[in-house]
C-alpha cells in the first residue's frame, strides 16, 4: 500500500510534501496534440490519505487555472494551506480516512511541472515561447502517466472546477474505462466568445509589456506590469456584482497605490494587490500557454458532446453556481443535457451563491454535503459489483 507519511493534525493533514515524477526521457518523448514531442517531463504532485489494497479508492483532483499540486495541508513556512484544504482531509468532502487523493500541477505550468520556464536541455536555457503549444488533452495524458506510475488502473473519481472541470471532461472522453465517476464543477465543455475575449485581454496585456521581450525575459526584468494587469482582469471575472458590493461597496481606498485621478476606491486597491501578489508566484509565459489551452478546448472534439460521451459508464455529478457569470449555469446545463442524450447516469445541482465563480472554492459547506453524498453512493455501488 502507498501511504502519505504526513503528520495528521486535528485541523487536517498537517505538513505535506510535494513529490516529483519524471518520464518521457528521449527517445521516449511524449507526443503532443500540436504534432511535436516533449521530453523529459517532470510532474509535481501531492497525495493525501492511503491507497487501499484493491487500489480502488483513488480520487484525482484537478486544479483551476492558477492552481498547483498543493491542494491541501501545509508546506513548511506557509502562511496558508493548499488551495482546496477545506475540502480535502480527514472527515472532509474528500475524506482522506476513506480516499487516496492525488493532485498534480498541469503540463505547461510553473509550479514544478515542465512548462515554459523549465530549462530546455538542448539549449541550457528556459524554453520561453519555444515551448510547444499544449492542450487540455495533453495535460490529461500526463496525468494518466502519473496515475500509471502510482499503480492505479481505475480511478474512483476525477474532480475539478473551472479549468479543472475541463480536465475532468477530458478524462471522461479520453479514458472512459479508467473513471468510475466524475465531479464536474463550474466549467464549460468549450469556451464562449466572451470567455475567450477576457483571456485575450490578459494575453495582450502580457505581450504588450516591453519586458516580455518575446517571451525571453528570464535573465532580465520580468513583465510584472503586464502580468499584474492580466490578473486584475481575470480576478474581476471570478467575483460577482453582489460579492463585490458586499466586500467593498463604494468605500474609498488608501494611499498605497499612486493614482493621477484621486484617491480611488477599495476595490481598486484590492485588484492592484491581487495583481502584484500574483506575479510573485506565477510565470507570464505559463499564463499565455494555459489560457490558450483553455480557450482551444472542445470536449466534443468538433462534434457533439453527446456523441463524445456515448457509451460512457461513469456516474457524473455536475455542479454550478447561480451567480457565476464567468462559467454561467447554462454551460453546466449543456453538459448535463449531453450526458442525458448519451444515456449517461448524471445528476445536477445549481447552488445558490453570491460569490460568483469563486464559489467553487468558497461554498465549502454546501459542496461538502453534495460531494460527500455522491462519493458514498459511488463507493457503495462499486462494492456491490
Amino acid at each position: 500500500m502507498l501511504q502519505e507519511a504526513n503528520a495528521v493534525t486535528k485541523d487536517g493533514l498537517g505538513l505535506v510534501v510535494t513529490k516529483e515524477f519524471k518520464f518521457a526521457e528521449p527517445p521516449g518523448e511524449l507526443p503532443l496534440d500540436c504534432g511535436e514531442k516533449l521530453g523529459p517531463i517532470t510532474v509535481a504532485y501531492e497525495t493525501y490519505g492511503e491507497l487501499n489494497r484493491e487500489k480502488s479508492n483513488a480520487i484525482l483532483v484537478l486544479h483551476a487555472f492558477s492552481g498547483d499540486a498543493h491542494a491541501a495541508g501545509w508546506h513548511e513556512g506557509d502562511s496558508k494551506p493548499g488551495w482546496w484544504d477545506e475540502m480535502i482531509g480527514p472527515g472532509k468532502a474528500f475524506d482522506t480516512d476513506r480516499y487516496f487523493v492525488i493532485c498534480s500541477n498541469v503540463l505547461g505550468g510553473c509550479k514544478g511541472t515542465t512548462g515554459p520556464s523549465s530549462v530546455d536541455r538542448a539549449t541550457g536555457k528556459p524554453y520561453g515561447i519555444d515551448f510547444p503549444l499544449v492542450t487540455i488533452p495533453d495535460m490529461v495524458q500526463v496525468q494518466a502517466r502519473l496515475v500509471d506510475h502510482l499503480g492505479i488502473g481505475r480511478l474512483l473519481s476525477v474532480a475539478g472546477g473551472s479549468m479543472g472541470g475541463q480536465q475532468v471532461l477530458e478524462w471522461l472522453v479520453s479514458f472512459p474505462e479508467r473513471v468510475q465517476s466524475a465531479l464536474v464543477i463550474a466549467t464549460a465543455a468549450k469556451h464562449s466568445p466572451q470567455q475567450i475575449a477576457f483571456n485575450e485581454v490578459g494575453r495582450e496585456a502580457i505581450m504588450s509589456d516591453p519586458n516580455w521581450n518575446n517571451g525571453q525575459y528570464y535573465d532580465g526584468e520580468q513583465p510584472v506590469r503586464g502580468l499584474s494587469i492580466a490578473r486584475m482582469v481575470g480576478h474581476i471575472t471570478y467575483m460577482s456584482d453582489a460579492s463585490m458590493a458586499e466586500k467593498f461597496g463604494r468605500r474609498t481606498g488608501g494611499n498605497g497605490h499612486a493614482r493621477p485621478f484621486g484617491r480611488g476606491f477599495e476595490v481598486e486597491d484590492y485588484l492592484h494587490h491581487k495583481g502584484l501578489t500574483f506575479v510573485d508566484r506565477f510565470d507570464a509565459n505559463s499564463y499565455l500557454y494555459i489560457t490558450r489551452a483553455i480557450d482551444d478546448y472542445d470536449a466534443g472534439k468538433g462534434g457533439t458532446l453527446a456523441a463524445a460521451f456515448k457509451g460512457l459508464e461513469a456516474r457524473v455529478f455536475v455542479i454550478s453556481f447561480k451567480s457565476d457569470w464567468l462559467y454561467p449555469s447554462y454551460q453546466s446545463a449543456d453538459i448535463v443535457r449531453a450526458c442525458k442524450k448519451a444515456g449517461v447516469d448524471v445528476s445536477y445541482y445549481d447552488v445558490s451563491s453570491t460569490y460568483g465563480h469563486d464559489a467553487f472554492l468558497l461554498e465549502v459547506e454546501e459542496q461538502s454535503v453534495l460531494i460527500t453524498s455522491f462519493l458514498r453512493k459511488v463507493t457503495e455501488e462499486g462494492e456491490g459489483i
